[in-house]
């Protein structure tokens, strides 16, 4: 991970200025005051949002509070429009005073790796130690398997390791030019496959967000390696996401951006992420500006932010399964999923299984992930209070998600 003073993020910057942005530029450009369309009710003259800015219910507040203000005073349409362009400058200056604030901010993560039980190619296998049942964690192929190591007093794996339980954490790294050839098949039938067959035997399997696909379909093709499956914030129903179909419109796209490296970039991923939720990456930079840069908040925020901007490239082959039938044809739940020819279905998964669901989650919605847990005959539902990566690395996430995952890995059977 980059040191402090080579932060780049958040990545990429240009788009977040632009969103952070957009509010103001979309302010300037539409016609305030406006008396024929549909007047408000403290008098003609002023602007209506009906039809236009802002759209948001966080923004009609806004404006319906700046207006009752002015409205007793006799302000003018004008006075509104300059008192709204006051408050988004104020915003803007906040937004720049949170990324500088982040990019100089002295922390950095310190942990050195554990020991390796396995490696093959980029893949690592890393043994976190304890003398309980083995657990082996599967991350996404997106984003670094430090969200699970994130810090000290930040990371699951070493929460787990002091609880009684030998947390295993499969590291995919960097993809390579065989990576960068690798279909899902190859990762799970592959990679995962051989990965399990040098871990103990009678493990849990457990995955996070993509990583719990892979984690399923790898269970099903051996049952005999794994004695339980914990699926944490993993889709299953990408139909229930409203933003699936416009996802997979992208595809296409995509490839002449692909075709020189044979991966997905970093900065398109990210924006694919920034994208389903525009302004709430300028929002929690605002925020920040204002913590004590000093306090464990400010420290938690600049680690994790860190683990974002310091993503990983994804294959292509991968991308297109991933965008094309995932998100465009909605193959898991068709039951049109299959590894090496095996097709993915939960139905078949006969051990017990752990399903956390964060109940704010923006990148997996709760109405995607619920299907995969009705589908599972044993399955034990933790609906946890909390956001798709603050439940795993957050200043919440011990109650949010370790301990009721250690309550269950602790249940006999």
């Amino acid at each position: 991970m980059s040191p402090p003073h080579l932060r780049r993020g958040p990545r990429p910057l240009n788009l977040h200025l632009m969103l952070g942005a957009s509010r103001g530029l979309a302010a300037l450009m539409n016609p305030l005051a406006n008396p024929l369309a549909n007047p408000p009710p403290w008098g003609p003259g002023w602007p209506s949002w009906n039809n236009g800015w802002p759209r948001s219910k966080a923004g009609q507040a806004e404006a319906a509070r700046i207006a009752a203000s002015l409205a007793p005073l006799g302000a003018s349409p004008e006075a509104f429009r300059a008192a709204v362009l006051r408050r988004l400058w104020r915003e803007d200056r906040a937004l720049l005073r949170g990324l500088a604030a982040y990019r100089r901010h002295p922390h950095a993560r310190a942990l050195n790796d554990p020991p390796v039980l396995w490696q093959e190619g980029a893949a690592r296998l890393l043994d976190f130690g304890g003398a309980g049942r083995p657990v082996l964690f599967v991350p996404s192929l997106v984003n670094r398997a430090t969200v699970l190591d994130l810090d000290a007093g930040a990371s699951l794996m070493r929460f787990l390791a002091g609880q009684g339980v030998r947390p295993l954490l499969l590291d995919w790294g960097w993809p390579g030019a065989i990576e960068r050839r690798f279909t899902l098949t190859d990762h799970i039938a592959g990679r995962l496959e051989r990965a399990l067959m040098a871990a103990p035997e009678g493990l849990i399997l457990a995955g996070y967000c993509m990583g719990g696909l892979l984690a399923l379909a790898a269970a099903l093709r051996r049952p005999d390696r794994v004695a339980g499956l914990a699926l944490l914030a993993t889709p299953w129903d990408f139909a229930a996401d409203p933003q699936a179909a416009g996802i997979a419109r992208l595809l296409p796209g995509f490839e002449p951006l692909m075709e020189p490296t044979g991966a997905l970039s970093v900065d398109m991923l990210q924006s694919l992420f920034a994208m389903m939720d525009p302004y709430g990456i300028p929002q929690k930079f605002r925020a920040f500006g204002r913590l004590d840069q000093d306090s464990e908040r400010a420290r938690r925020f600049v680690v994790l932010e860190d683990w974002l901007n310091d993503g990983v490239p994804l294959a292509a082959p991968v991308a297109r399964e991933a965008l094309g039938e995932w998100y465009g044809r909605n193959s898991p739940v068709r039951g049109e999923w299959a590894v090496a020819g095996l097709p993915v279905k939960p139905c078949d998964w006969r051990g017990p299984a752990f399903l956390a669901i964060p109940a704010r989650d923006r990148i997996v919605p709760p109405a995607s992930a619920l299907p995969l847990a009705a589908a599972l005959p044993r399955a034990t539902v933790h609906l946890a209070q909390a956001g798709h990566i603050g439940m795993v690395a957050g200043q919440g996430a011990e109650a949010a998600l370790w301990r009721p995952l250690l309550d269950w890995l602790r249940q006999p059977g």
